[in-house]
């Protein structure tokens, strides 16, 4: 039953960083807290990716409610070791979704955003790779919006921490999970006779 309550407690804590993938992925939509950015399609094209929205935000639901609720599958499976083969399978599509997430949220974050500079709106960082990162005296080229690469750079990096997190969570799962449904280990009140 160890292995049910550690399924458990991964699953309590993919929901908030999924949230919080979702909120992140939505604030990159209104950078400057404008909505006119988002009615004139001034976004990076990346933001349509929803790479927080589905890869590292409902992409996490499967994992997360499949964890909470082994308790119950456990009970109507035949085996608890049927239950953690589910829960394997379930943590595979969370690494996919956070893999998804990190990889886009990555390149979003080393081709800089799309704003306004003197030449209109263009990506002025996207050929300079993650140089721009280093060299803050540069984000003055974006003249609207305003701020928007302390934007980009902060949500992006928040989403690359949170999708790390979650694939962390979700490779956590898939060892414990195979090493309970193959090994069974000792999770189980087991009586040993020492009589040889």
């Amino acid at each position: 039953m160890c292995s049910l309550g550690f399924a458990r407690s991964l699953g309590f804590a993919l929901i908030p960083l999924a949230t919080c993938c979702i909120v992140a992925n939505v604030l990159l939509f209104f950078p400057d807290g404008q909505m006119d950015f988002v009615k004139d399609n001034h976004l990076t094209k990346y933001v349509w990716f929803f790479m927080g929205i589905g890869g590292g935000g409902i992409a996490m639901f499967i994992p997360a409610v499949t964890f909470l609720c082994m308790g119950k599958c456990a009970n109507s499976c035949i085996t608890e070791s049927c239950a953690m083969c589910g829960s394997v399978l379930a943590a595979l599509i969370g690494l996919v979704g956070s893999g998804y997430c990190f990889f886009i949220s990555a390149v979003a974050l080393l081709n800089g955003p799309f704003c306004f500079t003197s030449l209109g709106w263009t990506s002025p960082f996207e050929s300079d790779g993650p140089k721009y990162l280093f060299t803050r005296e540069s984000w003055s080229e974006c003249i609207q919006p305003v701020h928007i690469v302390e934007w980009n750079v902060t949500l992006l990096s928040i989403m690359l921490g949170l999708s790390t997190l979650e694939f962390l969570i979700c490779v956590i799962q898939i060892v414990s999970g195979l090493v309970n449904a193959v090994c069974r280990p000792c999770c189980y009140k087991q009586e040993y006779s020492l009589n040889a």
